[in-house]
């Protein structure tokens, strides 16, 4: 907007309203005496141009964007710590049991024992919020002595954690609040709701789906998989607790009895024979073929929420594989054995399954 007001620009713009009887030129009396005040006012303008992005949502970043979208009651989602599961075994394998509270170290992050599952079961959330703490499976070494322990595992992911919004994460959320007024348990509203809960990454609802006021809820994890038992309980309570359902104890309002599931997983195998370049070959390309194709059926997870069904399509397979270095031709490719698209259902998501080259 203010690209046009340099120095230089500001500066002719002075001298020109200066009689040419004057003397002008660089390093004049008139010159240096209007220097100082064209350079304040290009300062000026650059400084009104950084504040008119600072106005306006599709431009504002960081705290500004945040403080845009709380006129609107969109706020900005904090980080959240994962929830992991913990196995512990005594030296003759069986269960060792673990106090509350207990810390153990994994990987560069810290984990807190909070809830007991099952016999050498238990829940640990990560003392560092954010996506961080999905990352690590492996032995766990504890920080505070446990009687009888010889070894910690971390493995499943319950819920997992989520680093802070992005702005264009916020951004999106705000523009959707102006178009699709979320109230009174219409679509906008579950949707504005249950996307905010810790763990869910999208949600697609289906209203009246078992009669008169039932809705049903499917979620997808915020790492776009197919979502634990946990989570999915988690979301029950949050929205519509199980034995008080349709009575508005949760965010559901009264009179909607509100189902949660978590989005299908359905299994995708593919086939198809390679042509490669000189020096390549199938064990030398497989790992980063079988990610090409990982990475389109995130793509595909991405959109899960905005789309009637999700199809697998034989081009965009072909594609991603092609694109990968040493492969130079793709040729016979099926999709659990057929050569067509597959349209998954409503509530599902592909899941990568055995890929196969030279068939």
């Amino acid at each position: 907007m203010f690209e046009n007001m340099t120095f230089e620009n500001i500066m002719d713009r002075c001298l020109d309203r200066v009689s040419s009887s004057v003397d002008k030129r660089e390093g004049s009396i008139v010159y240096d005496a209007i220097a100082p005040a064209a350079a304040e006012l290009a300062i000026m303008y650059i400084e009104l141009a950084y504040l008119m992005d600072r106005a306006f949502p599709d431009t504002e970043t960081g705290d500004d964007l945040t403080k845009k979208c709380q006129e609107r009651s969109v706020f900005r989602n904090g980080a959240k710590a994962a929830i992991r599961k913990g196995y512990f075994e005594k030296a003759d394998g069986s269960a060792c049991e673990v106090e509350i509270g207990t810390r153990f170290s994994g990987g560069d992050i810290n984990f807190t024992v909070t809830e007991r599952v099952a016999a050498g079961q238990y829940r640990l959330t990560a003392e560092t919020a954010g996506a961080v703490g999905n990352e690590y499976v492996g032995g766990l070494f504890p920080i505070d002595y446990v009687p009888d322990l010889a070894a910690a595992r971390l493995a499943d992911i319950l819920i997992p954690g989520e680093d802070e919004e992005s702005d264009d994460s916020l951004r999106t959320r705000y523009f959707a609040s102006l178009v699709s007024q979320a109230f009174g348990g219409n679509i906008a509203d579950y949707k504005d709701k249950v996307e905010q809960l810790q763990g869910v990454g999208a949600v697609k609802v289906f209203p009246v789906w078992n009669g008169g006021g039932t809705v049903k809820v499917v979620v997808v994890d915020s790492e776009w998989t197919v979502p634990s038992a946990d989570l999915v309980q988690s979301v029950q309570e949050a929205v519509d607790p199980v034995g008080t359902q349709g009575t508005g104890v949760g965010l559901a309002p009264i009179g909607h009895v509100v189902t949660v599931t978590g989005v299908l997983g359905t299994t995708i195998n593919v086939s198809f024979s390679l042509t490669f370049d000189t020096g390549a070959s199938w064990a030398s390309v497989q790992t980063a073929v079988k990610a090409a194709i990982q990475s389109y059926f995130d793509e595909l997870a991405h959109t899960w929420a905005d789309t009637d069904s999700l199809i697998v399509r034989v081009s965009q397979i072909e594609t991603k594989v092609l694109n990968v270095a040493g492969v130079i031709d793709v040729t016979g490719t099926k999709i659990n054995g057929q050569t067509a698209n597959i349209s998954l259902d409503a509530d599902a998501i592909p899941v990568l399954g055995v890929v196969t080259n030279g068939t």
